[in-house]
Protein backbone atom coordinates (compact mmCIF):
# COMPACT_ATOMS: atom_id res chain seq x y z
CA UNK A 1 0.00 0.00 0.00
CA UNK A 2 1.36 3.18 -1.29
CA UNK A 3 0.90 5.99 1.56
CA UNK A 4 1.63 9.77 1.27
CA UNK A 5 0.90 11.97 4.41
CA UNK A 6 -1.28 15.48 3.07
CA UNK A 7 -2.38 18.36 5.67
CA UNK A 8 -5.89 18.98 5.45
CA UNK A 9 -7.95 21.98 7.76
CA UNK A 10 -10.96 21.30 9.59
CA UNK A 11 -12.57 24.08 7.26
CA UNK A 12 -11.98 21.85 4.16
CA UNK A 13 -12.66 18.63 6.21
CA UNK A 14 -16.05 20.08 7.01
CA UNK A 15 -17.23 21.39 3.82
CA UNK A 16 -20.24 19.66 2.64
CA UNK A 17 -20.67 17.63 5.63
CA UNK A 18 -24.04 16.10 5.76
CA UNK A 19 -25.25 13.05 7.62
CA UNK A 20 -27.72 11.32 6.27
CA UNK A 21 -27.73 8.05 8.57
CA UNK A 22 -27.74 4.80 5.74
CA UNK A 23 -27.58 6.92 2.94
CA UNK A 24 -24.20 7.92 4.31
CA UNK A 25 -21.71 10.50 6.14
CA UNK A 26 -19.91 12.57 3.91
CA UNK A 27 -17.70 15.75 3.99
CA UNK A 28 -14.43 17.75 2.75
CA UNK A 29 -16.51 18.94 -0.15
CA UNK A 30 -18.74 15.62 -0.56
CA UNK A 31 -15.31 13.46 -1.60
CA UNK A 32 -15.07 11.86 1.65
CA UNK A 33 -16.96 9.33 2.42
CA UNK A 34 -17.07 8.77 6.45
CA UNK A 35 -18.54 5.96 7.14
CA UNK A 36 -17.96 2.89 4.36
CA UNK A 37 -19.30 -0.19 4.58
CA UNK A 38 -16.53 -1.79 6.61
CA UNK A 39 -16.75 1.25 9.34
CA UNK A 40 -18.50 1.31 12.54
CA UNK A 41 -21.25 3.40 13.74
CA UNK A 42 -20.03 6.46 16.23
CA UNK A 43 -19.58 5.27 19.74
CA UNK A 44 -17.65 8.30 21.31
CA UNK A 45 -18.99 9.07 24.83
CA UNK A 46 -19.37 12.84 25.66
CA UNK A 47 -16.13 13.28 27.14
CA UNK A 48 -13.80 11.23 24.11
CA UNK A 49 -15.80 13.90 21.88
CA UNK A 50 -15.04 16.64 24.07
CA UNK A 51 -11.58 15.79 23.97
CA UNK A 52 -10.77 16.23 20.28
CA UNK A 53 -12.50 19.70 20.35
CA UNK A 54 -10.46 20.74 23.19
CA UNK A 55 -7.43 19.42 21.59
CA UNK A 56 -8.10 21.80 18.53
CA UNK A 57 -8.73 24.75 20.54
CA UNK A 58 -5.60 24.75 22.24
CA UNK A 59 -4.07 23.68 19.10
CA UNK A 60 -2.21 20.78 20.48
CA UNK A 61 -1.49 17.99 17.56
CA UNK A 62 -4.40 15.70 16.83
CA UNK A 63 -3.38 11.80 16.14
CA UNK A 64 -2.83 10.77 12.49
CA UNK A 65 -5.68 9.89 10.64
CA UNK A 66 -5.85 8.02 7.13
CA UNK A 67 -7.99 8.19 3.75
CA UNK A 68 -7.98 5.55 1.01
CA UNK A 69 -7.70 6.67 -2.17
CA UNK A 70 -10.63 4.90 -4.04
CA UNK A 71 -9.88 3.86 -7.38
CA UNK A 72 -13.04 4.23 -9.43
CA UNK A 73 -12.35 7.45 -11.12
CA UNK A 74 -13.68 8.16 -13.91
CA UNK A 75 -12.24 10.81 -17.04
CA UNK A 76 -13.51 14.49 -15.51
CA UNK A 77 -14.05 12.87 -11.79
CA UNK A 78 -12.96 14.15 -9.07
CA UNK A 79 -10.76 12.11 -6.90
CA UNK A 80 -12.80 10.64 -3.77
CA UNK A 81 -11.67 9.10 -0.80
CA UNK A 82 -12.72 6.90 2.51
CA UNK A 83 -12.13 6.82 5.98
CA UNK A 84 -10.13 3.93 7.38
CA UNK A 85 -8.73 5.67 10.59
CA UNK A 86 -10.21 8.29 12.14
CA UNK A 87 -13.87 8.37 11.75
CA UNK A 88 -14.59 9.03 15.29
CA UNK A 89 -12.74 11.97 15.49
CA UNK A 90 -13.78 13.45 11.61
CA UNK A 91 -17.47 13.06 12.98
CA UNK A 92 -16.89 14.72 16.18
CA UNK A 93 -15.36 17.92 14.39
CA UNK A 94 -17.83 18.10 11.89
CA UNK A 95 -21.42 17.94 14.43
CA UNK A 96 -19.38 20.53 16.77
CA UNK A 97 -18.20 22.66 13.94
CA UNK A 98 -22.19 22.20 12.30
CA UNK A 99 -23.71 22.91 15.92
CA UNK A 100 -24.86 19.59 16.90
CA UNK A 101 -22.96 19.88 20.21
CA UNK A 102 -21.33 22.63 22.75
CA UNK A 103 -18.11 22.42 24.04
CA UNK A 104 -17.83 23.93 27.46
CA UNK A 105 -21.16 25.17 27.58
CA UNK A 106 -20.56 26.95 23.89
CA UNK A 107 -21.69 25.99 20.85
CA UNK A 108 -19.66 26.85 17.83
CA UNK A 109 -21.46 29.85 16.35
CA UNK A 110 -21.29 31.36 19.88
CA UNK A 111 -17.71 31.44 19.54
CA UNK A 112 -15.61 34.75 18.90
CA UNK A 113 -14.74 35.29 14.88
CA UNK A 114 -10.92 34.82 15.79
CA UNK A 115 -11.80 31.77 18.11
CA UNK A 116 -13.59 30.26 14.82
CA UNK A 117 -11.11 30.64 13.06
CA UNK A 118 -8.26 28.72 14.97
CA UNK A 119 -10.38 25.95 15.06
CA UNK A 120 -10.96 25.82 11.20
CA UNK A 121 -7.61 26.45 9.93
CA UNK A 122 -6.07 23.83 12.60
CA UNK A 123 -4.19 21.46 10.20
CA UNK A 124 -5.09 17.74 10.42
CA UNK A 125 -2.25 15.04 9.58
CA UNK A 126 -3.81 12.59 6.74
CA UNK A 127 -2.39 9.82 5.26
CA UNK A 128 -3.21 9.27 1.67
CA UNK A 129 -3.06 5.42 1.34
CA UNK A 130 -3.42 3.71 -2.00
CA UNK A 131 -3.73 0.46 -2.77
CA UNK A 132 -6.10 -2.89 -3.36
CA UNK A 133 -9.52 -4.19 -1.60
CA UNK A 134 -7.23 -6.66 0.53
CA UNK A 135 -4.60 -4.10 1.31
CA UNK A 136 -7.13 -1.89 2.29
CA UNK A 137 -9.00 -4.49 4.76
CA UNK A 138 -5.84 -5.98 5.64
CA UNK A 139 -4.24 -2.35 7.38
CA UNK A 140 -8.10 -1.46 8.37
CA UNK A 141 -7.38 -4.44 10.93
CA UNK A 142 -3.92 -3.90 12.24
CA UNK A 143 -4.15 0.04 12.83
CA UNK A 144 -4.65 0.96 16.02
CA UNK A 145 -7.60 3.27 16.36
CA UNK A 146 -7.20 5.16 18.81
CA UNK A 147 -8.77 4.65 22.31
CA UNK A 148 -11.42 2.72 20.70
CA UNK A 149 -10.00 -0.77 19.44
CA UNK A 150 -12.25 -2.61 17.12
CA UNK A 151 -14.66 -5.51 18.81
CA UNK A 152 -13.97 -8.57 16.71
CA UNK A 153 -17.95 -8.16 15.84
CA UNK A 154 -16.73 -4.82 14.57
CA UNK A 155 -13.79 -6.22 12.63
CA UNK A 156 -15.68 -9.23 11.18
CA UNK A 157 -18.15 -6.09 9.74
CA UNK A 158 -15.16 -5.01 7.44
CA UNK A 159 -14.82 -8.33 6.29
CA UNK A 160 -17.71 -9.06 5.23
CA UNK A 161 -19.30 -5.77 4.19
CA UNK A 162 -22.43 -5.90 2.07
CA UNK A 163 -26.42 -5.67 1.78
CA UNK A 164 -26.61 -8.24 4.77
CA UNK A 165 -24.63 -6.41 7.41
CA UNK A 166 -26.24 -3.07 6.18
CA UNK A 167 -29.18 -4.43 6.68
CA UNK A 168 -28.63 -6.33 10.26
CA UNK A 169 -27.28 -3.06 11.62
CA UNK A 170 -30.37 -1.64 10.94
CA UNK A 171 -32.10 -4.12 13.28
CA UNK A 172 -29.15 -4.61 15.91
CA UNK A 173 -26.66 -1.49 15.98
CA UNK A 174 -28.13 1.63 15.55
CA UNK A 175 -29.49 4.09 18.16
CA UNK A 176 -32.61 3.06 19.43
CA UNK A 177 -32.46 0.08 17.73
CA UNK A 178 -35.35 -2.52 17.31
CA UNK A 179 -32.95 -5.70 18.94
CA UNK A 180 -32.47 -2.81 22.20
CA UNK A 181 -36.38 -2.42 22.34
CA UNK A 182 -37.50 -6.11 22.09
CA UNK A 183 -34.56 -8.03 23.63
CA UNK A 184 -32.38 -5.27 26.00
CA UNK A 185 -33.37 -7.06 29.04
CA UNK A 186 -32.24 -10.07 27.97
CA UNK A 187 -29.33 -9.71 25.94
CA UNK A 188 -25.57 -8.08 27.56
CA UNK A 189 -23.13 -5.80 26.31
CA UNK A 190 -23.29 -2.62 24.22
CA UNK A 191 -24.90 -2.85 20.73
CA UNK A 192 -23.54 0.36 19.38
CA UNK A 193 -20.25 -2.08 19.30
CA UNK A 194 -22.38 -4.63 17.65
CA UNK A 195 -22.75 -6.77 21.01
CA UNK A 196 -26.55 -7.35 20.13
CA UNK A 197 -25.65 -8.55 16.25
CA UNK A 198 -22.99 -10.59 17.53
CA UNK A 199 -24.73 -12.31 19.84
CA UNK A 200 -28.20 -13.16 17.55
CA UNK A 201 -25.36 -14.62 14.77
CA UNK A 202 -23.86 -16.78 17.12
CA UNK A 203 -27.22 -18.38 17.87
CA UNK A 204 -28.57 -18.49 14.82
CA UNK A 205 -25.17 -20.44 13.49
CA UNK A 206 -24.21 -22.16 16.21
CA UNK A 207 -21.53 -20.17 17.10
CA UNK A 208 -20.41 -20.50 13.86
CA UNK A 209 -20.19 -16.42 12.91
CA UNK A 210 -17.69 -16.18 10.30
CA UNK A 211 -19.09 -18.85 8.40
CA UNK A 212 -22.16 -17.37 8.56
CA UNK A 213 -21.47 -13.94 7.66
CA UNK A 214 -19.45 -15.34 4.72
CA UNK A 215 -22.65 -17.43 3.41
CA UNK A 216 -24.45 -14.94 4.04
CA UNK A 217 -22.75 -11.39 3.36
CA UNK A 218 -24.57 -10.70 -0.12
CA UNK A 219 -27.80 -11.51 0.76
CA UNK A 220 -30.14 -8.38 -0.19
CA UNK A 221 -31.83 -8.32 3.73
CA UNK A 222 -31.59 -9.62 7.16
CA UNK A 223 -34.66 -10.08 7.95
CA UNK A 224 -33.85 -13.91 8.37
CA UNK A 225 -32.10 -13.16 11.44
CA UNK A 226 -34.27 -10.49 12.80
CA UNK A 227 -37.30 -12.77 12.83
CA UNK A 228 -35.36 -15.79 14.55
CA UNK A 229 -34.08 -13.11 17.19
CA UNK A 230 -37.46 -11.73 17.73
CA UNK A 231 -38.70 -15.43 17.68
CA UNK A 232 -35.88 -16.41 20.96
CA UNK A 233 -36.89 -13.83 23.01
CA UNK A 234 -41.05 -14.30 22.93
CA UNK A 235 -40.01 -17.70 23.87
CA UNK A 236 -38.32 -16.77 26.90
CA UNK A 237 -40.95 -14.24 27.82
CA UNK A 238 -43.56 -17.03 27.37
CA UNK A 239 -41.49 -19.94 29.12
CA UNK A 240 -40.21 -17.16 31.90
CA UNK A 241 -43.26 -15.07 32.44
CA UNK A 242 -42.09 -13.22 35.14
CA UNK A 243 -39.06 -11.11 34.65
CA UNK A 244 -35.86 -11.53 36.58
CA UNK A 245 -32.81 -9.24 36.29
CA UNK A 246 -30.80 -12.54 36.20
CA UNK A 247 -31.94 -13.31 33.02
CA UNK A 248 -30.15 -11.04 31.47
CA UNK A 249 -27.24 -12.71 29.58
CA UNK A 250 -28.97 -16.24 29.18
CA UNK A 251 -27.92 -18.10 26.18
CA UNK A 252 -31.51 -17.81 25.38
CA UNK A 253 -30.58 -18.64 21.51
CA UNK A 254 -28.82 -22.03 22.42
CA UNK A 255 -31.51 -22.97 24.78
CA UNK A 256 -34.26 -21.87 22.29
CA UNK A 257 -32.20 -23.74 19.71
CA UNK A 258 -32.78 -27.25 21.58
CA UNK A 259 -35.97 -27.18 23.72
CA UNK A 260 -38.37 -24.71 22.07
CA UNK A 261 -40.26 -27.57 20.21
CA UNK A 262 -40.46 -29.27 23.88
CA UNK A 263 -43.48 -29.33 25.43
CA UNK A 264 -42.76 -26.97 29.05
CA UNK A 265 -45.31 -25.80 31.50
CA UNK A 266 -44.78 -21.65 32.14
CA UNK A 267 -46.32 -21.89 35.74
CA UNK A 268 -44.21 -24.72 36.83
CA UNK A 269 -41.85 -23.41 35.16
CA UNK A 270 -41.84 -20.02 37.08
CA UNK A 271 -42.12 -21.69 40.61
CA UNK A 272 -39.30 -23.80 40.06
CA UNK A 273 -37.64 -20.49 39.49
CA UNK A 274 -39.03 -18.52 42.41
CA UNK A 275 -37.91 -22.02 44.65
CA UNK A 276 -34.05 -22.15 43.31
CA UNK A 277 -33.65 -18.14 43.75
CA UNK A 278 -34.65 -18.74 47.60
CA UNK A 279 -31.86 -21.95 47.76
CA UNK A 280 -28.42 -20.79 49.33
CA UNK A 281 -26.58 -23.49 47.78
CA UNK A 282 -27.67 -22.15 44.21
CA UNK A 283 -24.61 -19.38 43.79
CA UNK A 284 -25.04 -18.62 40.03
CA UNK A 285 -28.63 -17.22 40.03
CA UNK A 286 -28.63 -16.63 36.16
CA UNK A 287 -27.57 -20.71 35.78
CA UNK A 288 -31.10 -21.28 37.18
CA UNK A 289 -32.74 -20.59 33.70
CA UNK A 290 -30.54 -22.73 31.80
CA UNK A 291 -30.70 -25.71 34.53
CA UNK A 292 -34.39 -26.07 34.54
CA UNK A 293 -34.52 -27.20 30.83
CA UNK A 294 -31.30 -29.48 30.55
CA UNK A 295 -30.84 -30.47 34.26
CA UNK A 296 -26.56 -30.04 33.89
CA UNK A 297 -26.03 -28.23 38.20
CA UNK A 298 -22.73 -26.56 36.48
CA UNK A 299 -25.00 -23.99 35.53
CA UNK A 300 -25.40 -23.57 39.36
CA UNK A 301 -22.24 -22.84 40.40
CA UNK A 302 -23.21 -24.91 43.80
CA UNK A 303 -21.48 -23.79 47.17
CA UNK A 304 -18.79 -25.80 47.58
CA UNK A 305 -17.13 -27.61 50.56
CA UNK A 306 -14.69 -25.02 52.55
CA UNK A 307 -11.20 -26.30 53.30
CA UNK A 308 -12.09 -26.77 56.74
CA UNK A 309 -14.71 -29.55 55.78
CA UNK A 310 -12.71 -31.11 53.76
CA UNK A 311 -10.14 -31.73 56.13
CA UNK A 312 -12.94 -33.05 59.07
CA UNK A 313 -14.20 -35.69 56.16
CA UNK A 314 -10.49 -36.84 55.32
CA UNK A 315 -9.85 -37.24 59.09
CA UNK A 316 -12.80 -39.20 59.57
CA UNK A 317 -11.96 -41.25 56.64
CA UNK A 318 -8.24 -42.02 57.79
CA UNK A 319 -7.74 -40.60 54.15
CA UNK A 320 -9.54 -43.82 52.21
CA UNK A 321 -11.52 -43.22 49.65
CA UNK A 322 -14.93 -44.11 50.37
CA UNK A 323 -15.70 -45.68 46.49
CA UNK A 324 -12.15 -47.76 45.96
CA UNK A 325 -11.06 -48.03 49.48
CA UNK A 326 -7.30 -47.07 48.73
CA UNK A 327 -5.59 -44.51 50.99
CA UNK A 328 -4.62 -41.06 49.26
CA UNK A 329 -3.12 -37.49 50.31
CA UNK A 330 -6.12 -34.97 51.13
CA UNK A 331 -4.77 -33.42 47.89
CA UNK A 332 -5.32 -36.56 45.39
CA UNK A 333 -9.16 -36.33 47.27
CA UNK A 334 -11.60 -33.94 46.27
CA UNK A 335 -15.01 -33.33 48.19
CA UNK A 336 -18.84 -34.97 47.59
CA UNK A 337 -21.54 -34.19 48.83
CA UNK A 338 -23.02 -37.78 50.56
CA UNK A 339 -26.67 -36.81 49.28
CA UNK A 340 -26.60 -35.33 45.93
CA UNK A 341 -27.85 -31.32 46.19
CA UNK A 342 -30.69 -32.53 43.83
CA UNK A 343 -32.16 -34.92 46.41
CA UNK A 344 -31.76 -32.57 49.17
CA UNK A 345 -28.46 -32.63 50.67
CA UNK A 346 -27.16 -29.75 51.65
CA UNK A 347 -22.97 -28.42 51.71
CA UNK A 348 -22.58 -29.13 55.60
CA UNK A 349 -19.69 -31.03 56.94
CA UNK A 350 -22.13 -34.03 57.89
CA UNK A 351 -22.54 -34.35 54.36
CA UNK A 352 -19.07 -34.28 53.28
CA UNK A 353 -17.46 -37.62 51.82
CA UNK A 354 -14.01 -37.60 50.15
CA UNK A 355 -13.23 -39.56 46.91
CA UNK A 356 -10.35 -40.11 45.36
CA UNK A 357 -9.93 -37.96 41.99
CA UNK A 358 -10.86 -40.87 39.99
CA UNK A 359 -13.83 -41.39 41.55
CA UNK A 360 -14.68 -38.39 41.85
CA UNK A 361 -14.13 -37.30 38.43
CA UNK A 362 -15.77 -40.40 36.76
CA UNK A 363 -18.97 -40.37 39.05
CA UNK A 364 -21.04 -38.31 36.49
CA UNK A 365 -20.29 -40.56 33.75
CA UNK A 366 -21.46 -43.47 35.16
Amino acid sequence: MEITLKHITVRELTEGYEDNDEQGVVGYGGQLDIRPPYQREFVYKDKQRDAVIDTLTKGFPLNVMYWVVRDDLQDGDTRTFEVMDGQQRTISICQYVKGDFSFQQRYFHNLQEDEKKRILDYELTVYFCTGSPSDKLDWFRTINIVGEPLSNQELRNAVYAGPYITDAKRYFSKRGCPASKVGGDYLMGDYLRQKYLETAIKWISGDQVEAYMAKHQHDPNAVQLWNYFRGVIDWARAIYPTYRREMKGVPWGELYNQFNDKPLDPAKLDAQVAELMEDEEVKKKSGIFSYLLDGQERHLSLRAFDDKQKREAYERQKGICVKCGEHFAIEDMEADHITPWHEGGKTVAENCQMLCLFDNRSKGKR
